[in-house]
Formats: C-alpha cells, structure tokens, sequence
C-alpha cells in the first residue's frame, strides 16, 4: 500500500468551547477565479533573425492536473489559527493522496462553479428601459440574491458532505490507531482505526456493542444501512471481519462508522456542568436541537421513529473543515430504537424532544436572554401542540435567526422582513470572503433556512411559538 502513512494518534480539546459571540450570517467563502496567463512570445525587432543570432530555447511544456478531494480547515486567503489554538488536523473521516499531501488550497468535491454574476452589458434577465422601474429592478435583485444563497449553501454541503468513505471493498486494509476507545456511548464503544485501500486512506470507526446491552431492533438497524448520507444520521461503512485486527479486546465482525465522534451530549453536559455557563450556551443548545429536529424529520419521511431519546447515544464530532471552536456536529445513532412509526397525527418526538429539550437547559432561569426564554417557550408548546420533528425545525430556526414575536403580535408582513434578511446576509458573505473567514457549520444551516423559507412556513414557525 502505497498511500500516505497515517497518523497515529490525533489531539482533541478537553471540554467544548464556542465563539466569543454567536454569529447567524458569517458565510463567506472565496471564490476566487483564476484566469488562463497569455502565452508569452519572444520579442522581435521586426527583422528575421541570422545564424549569429540564434533563436531562444523554446519554453517548456508544463501540464496542470486538477485533484478533487475533501477540504481542509483552510480557505484561500485564510489567516493562521491564534497563537496558542490547537489545530486538527483530522475532522472526521478523510480521503488523501500523495498529489494531496502538503497542500493546502480549499478542495471542492466537484468542479468549480462560475459565479452567477453579470455587468450591466451582460444579460440581466432586465431590459434597459426596466431599469427605470422601481419594481422591476427589486424583483431582479430579490432574485438574483436568493439564487445566490442556493449557490453557497450547496457549496458549503458538498464541503460538509463531500467524501463519503464508502463501503468496504476487497483488498482493504485495517489498522486499530488505539487500544483504548474514543468515545463510550450507552450502549457501543468506539475504536478509532484506518482503512486503506491503494493510495487512499480513510479514517473511521468501529462500533463494538457493549457487554450486557439491549439488543438491537433489526428493523431500524436495516434502515442504517439503506439511508443515504445525512449530514446527522450515524453512517455505516461495512464491517471489520473477524481476526483482521490482532490484539482486540471484542470478538466477531464489527460495524464501521463514517464519522469518528468525539464524545456524547451526555458527556458534552458533564463537561460544561464544570464551569460557569457561558452566554452563549442557550445558542449552542439550539444548534444542536435543530441539527437532532433534521434527523428525526428525516425518520419521519421514512415513516420511521426513535422510540426513547437518550443523550448518551446522541453523539458529537467536529464538522469537516470548520474551525475548531465552532459548534459541533450531531449525529443519531440509536438505530436500535429505531421501530416503524405508528399512523396517527405528526409528532412522535414531540414529548422527548421537550424533555430533551429542558435537560439541556437545565435550572437556568428562563428569562436569562431572548433566546433562553423562547426555548423554554418551545419546551412548553412541544409538549402541548405535539408538532412534527419539520415543525420544530422551523420553530427553532425562527429563535435563532428572526423573525421574533413582536412582527408576530403586531400583525406585520413577513415577506419583506424576509428578503431583507436574505439581502443582509448576502453582506455579510461578501464581508467575510474579503476578510478570508472560514465559512462554518452555523453558516450553513443559517443559508439553509433563509434561502428555504417562505411567507407562509415563517407564519406558521411563528403561530407554534407565540400562538
């Protein structure tokens, strides 16, 4: 095997950290275009040249080839991380080769895509007369801002996506990086290993079931394996046979993971339980219930749901490619508690998610700040109205990034407060991508929910929370 040698061990912060302040609209990535050079000729002085003037060594060829590969922590034109700041240099499971060793130019799982942007001599889907025309020219802009979003958001999934390490295949390689697991959820412990096929490497994880645990559904457990990736639901490689790994503690074949986790959100509480809380904490506890709200939304479209919630098999991991202080990635991976879901209204998660919800919170008076309060809001109104895992996403989207009650009380439209945010946000990208910032994971799920929603889904987030 010829790819680049592994490392051996990979350092973690100690306990979870976040922004000096939360941020909804820092999604500014550099796309940066890079122009074909002329061809350069030798100069003449008009008249041909003799034997006494030999003409110049032709230039030497030189072919470019183009690597597609997962990002790395750095875009162009990035600075360093802080004096003192540790970096990762792995997040999650990745995919190298030796033309990839060393470099560290931003890498897109896909050709680049052009800028959808045109000077005024270009066509602007406006003809010239209409740029007289209030109207005319807030409906082009409107679009083309919204047409923006879609662009950055599906480039910043395919960067949060990008690279799964696909199924095992024969002629692969396994190499256990420690004797100790990673990460002890309720039920499974994870190893962290290498699987190296060629010239490519991929770290991942195998799941090995902890003695005396509950026996798995076989139904959810069939489900894990036909889903599709899910940037929150736990995904599944294939297995280690057995006797692969020399000197390991379990026996039979195990489960590989795609994602290394780095601890649980029960581990995550006890971490943070520790020290003072910060002001941030209700914004994290929000990210985080809005990223479970997607995976149980996407249970509920498979007409699937998770029978019993428990925070020691929620799992946490550094999302691909974003810095290290950002919020963390959340991934489900119950799958044994995964049954059919009964027919009847939506709302199988509802009650445990408010209980989950209020755990995360804790003894913390609800009146600490805006966002706190709503949570507790919503706490209340989960156990109530009992909304679908869709609903609750949207409602949790609404405290974190607007509209906020007072549009709702006094009756105001929320289109135009809608394409004011979609319009602000576009500043701000641009403001980022010339400062060189990394767009993160917040970034995302921000564009997401501005460039998705509607009149109508703000109306109804809104009358769930304050109705």
């Amino acid at each position: 095997m010829s790819g680049p040698e592994p490392p051996s061990e990979t350092s973690g912060p100690d306990a979870p950290t976040w922004p000096t302040q939360p941020t909804y609209s820092n999604l500014g990535e550099v796309r940066a275009q890079l122009l074909p050079s002329k061809a350069c000729h030798p100069r003449t002085s008009g008249r041909p040249p003799t034997d006494s003037e030999p003409m110049p060594p032709p230039l030497p060829k030189k072919t470019l080839a183009r690597t597609q590969s997962l990002p790395t922590h750095r875009a162009r034109g990035s600075s360093p991380a802080p004096a003192g700041q540790p970096r990762r240099p792995f997040l999650g499971s990745h995919s190298v080769d030796e033309s990839q060793a060393g470099n560290d130019r931003p890498w897109a799982s896909h050709p680049p895509v052009e800028p959808h942007f045109h000077l005024l001599n270009s066509p602007l889907g406006l003809a010239w007369h209409d740029l007289h025309f209030p109207e005319a020219r807030h409906t082009m802009l409107e679009a083309r801002q919204l047409e923006g979003l879609h662009t950055v958001h599906a480039r910043l999934q395919a960067r949060l996506l990008g690279g799964h390490p696909g199924p095992c295949q024969p002629g692969h390689g396994f190499r256990l990086l420690d004797s100790s697991p990673c990460v002890e959820s309720g039920d499974a412990l994870y190893y962290r290993l290498v699987r190296v096929g060629g010239e490519t490497w991929h770290m991942l994880a195998a799941k090995v079931p902890k003695p005396g645990a509950e026996e798995p559904h076989p139904w959810g457990l069939e489900l894990q394996a036909s889903l599709a990736p899910h940037f929150n639901l736990q995904g599944l490689c294939g297995l280690v046979p057995e006797g692969t790994l020399p000197n390991v503690t379990w026996r039979g074949p195990v489960v590989l993971v795609a994602e290394v986790p780095e601890r649980t959100v029960t581990q995550w509480l006890s971490e943070v339980g520790r020290r003072p809380r910060p002001a941030e904490f209700p914004w994290v506890v929000a990210l985080l219930l809005l990223q479970l709200s997607s995976a149980l939304e996407h249970l509920e479209a498979q007409g699937a749901a998770l029978v019993e919630l428990r925070p020691e098999n929620l799992l946490l991991a550094a999302p691909r490619g974003c810095a290290a202080t950002g919020p963390p990635r959340l991934l489900l991976a119950d799958f044994g508690r995964v049954h059919p879901r009964p027919l009847g209204p939506p709302g199988a998660h509802a009650q445990q998610l408010s209980r989950l919800l209020r755990v995360l919170l804790g003894p913390a008076a609800p009146s600490a700040t805006p966002l706190a309060a709503g949570l507790e809001t919503l706490a209340a109104q989960l156990a109530r109205s009992r909304p679908s895992a869709a609903q609750t996403r949207a409602a949790l989207q609404t405290l974190l990034w607007g509209p906020g009650p007072e549009l709702h009380r006094q009756g105001a439209p929320l289109g135009p407060w809608l394409r004011v945010g979609r319009a602000l946000l576009v500043l701000h990208l641009a403001e980022r991508a010339a400062a060189g910032v990394v767009p993160g994971l917040e970034d995302w799920l921000c564009c997401e929910y501005l460039a998705g929603a509607t009149e109508a889904s703000l109306g109804h987030a809104l009358a769930l929370l304050w109705d």
